[in-house]
């Protein structure tokens, strides 16, 4: 056997030869190395962690770093099964499942956004954390002075705008029980911003009042530096549409939504809507539910993507015949598989089989089996593991702690 003298000699030899190697040829190897053997090579020397921690190498490593879905299940009461803890689930783009337990993560935080390997996490104590489930860093951010005692996680979002640099956590400011006592209707008036390295949140004022059931019911998300999320149209008979929010510009614009997506067929109950992202676009999903178990699809299942370079148009990207035993949500579309929740306690893949609108489903795998978990407690985002660092923005607290991975 190697005796553990001659193996640290081996590689402090190699150490050697990588080190007489031009700048930009370690830059090159280093591109090709994961997270984790990133952060045990910033200790090796000053030069390594010069290259490693410059943020012209993180941006290039985010750029070609693997993108994993994120399944986070919540801590929740489960009848006849008492507290069932938090989970955290990686889905890779070979489809293999990776649960971590992740220190930052408390018991009873829920995850509201993830960007560039950063996750937000809502607590039900006075903060907002921001965490790289990477590096185990975490940091701190005291919620808006204006929260509600009935705030909620879904009101809080995160993102970057790729042309500013900057990440952005915002909140839907609930309008004031007055308000909505009259309208009969839970709404918002504006959106609270807070910056990452500024010191306080910022109130952004909405063109109108509008919808925070849709908000809560559907989700946002980010996309290239805005965010997207459903609203009723009071102008189009109560119809849905898309509000958008310029994280840069800090403005709000409205996007309605294609006529065959808001079109009902008389065979069939409610027309459901999700808002999710795909492929780096916001699509639309949306399908009629049954009359009698509004749990259950019904008809086919439309994907839309919106096409911002063609003046916000909508492009059917996907028409889907479901099972009879699909529920609604979260419909993921991961590489070239769509994910759905096959029943109350099963989520499957299945291949995408066709070309662009009529897709038959084939192939079906299971993915995993989330009981005793109820429907609709699992919450999905992209995620891919980076070195971008919290340290920068000084004016927040940050923790750091051991990240730990278990299992597969």
């Amino acid at each position: 056997m190697v005796s553990e003298k001659a193996k640290s000699n081996k590689r402090k030899k190699l150490e050697c030869i990588i080190s007489r190697l031009p700048r930009d040829l370690i830059e090159q190897v280093f591109l090709s190395l994961p997270v984790k053997t990133l952060l045990n090579c910033i200790g090796v020397c000053k030069q390594w962690r010069s290259i490693i921690q410059d943020p012209k190498f993180v941006t290039s490593h985010l750029q070609l770093a693997p993108h994993c879905a994120l399944l986070f299940f919540p801590r929740e009461l489960v009848s006849s099964c008492g507290l069932y803890p938090s989970e955290a689930i990686l889905i890779d783009e070979a489809w293999s499942q990776s649960i971590w337990d992740v220190p930052v993560i408390g018991p009873d935080d829920f995850l509201c956004g993830s960007s560039n390997g950063l996750v937000c996490l809502y607590t039900h104590t006075t903060t907002i954390k921001i965490a790289n489930l990477a590096t185990g860093e975490c940091l701190h951010l005291a919620k808006p002075a204006k929260n509600l005692t009935d705030d909620h996680f879904s009101f809080y979002s995160f993102g970057f705008h790729p042309l500013t640099k900057e990440y952005k956590v915002t909140h839907f400011l609930a309008s004031s029980h007055e308000t909505r006592i009259r309208a009969k209707v839970d709404s918002f008036d504006g959106v609270q911003v807070y910056t990452l390295g500024d010191e306080k949140w910022k109130y952004i004022g909405a063109p109108e009042a509008l919808s925070l059931n849709c908000v809560k019911n559907s989700g946002v998300v980010n996309v290239d530096g805005t965010m997207y999320w459903l609203t009723e149209d009071q102008g189009t008979s109560w119809h849905h549409a898309v509000m958008s929010f310029d994280l840069n510009k800090e403005s709000f614009g409205r996007i309605q939504l294609p006529t065959a997506a808001l079109e009902d067929s008389a065979f069939y109950g409610p027309r459901r809507y999700w808002i999710k992202e795909i492929d780096g676009k916001v699509c639309i999903a949306t399908c009629q539910t049954s009359d009698n178990q509004p749990i259950l699809l019904r008809g086919e299942i439309q994907i839309w993507a919106l096409d911002i370079n063609l003046e916000q148009k909508w492009i059917q990207k996907y028409i889907i015949q479901p099972s009879a035993q699909h529920i609604p949500g979260p419909n993921i579309v991961h590489r070239d598989k769509i994910v759905l929740q096959h029943d109350a306690r099963n989520l499957c893949s299945y291949e995408l089989l066709g070309k662009n609108v009529e897709v038959k489903l084939s192939n079906m795998e299971k993915l995993l089996d989330f009981s005793p978990r109820k429907p609709g407690s699992m919450q999905v985002y992209t995620f891919v593991k980076s070195l971008v660092r919290l340290d920068s923005y000084k004016k927040a607290s940050i923790v750091r702690r051991p990240k730990r991975k278990v299992g597969n």
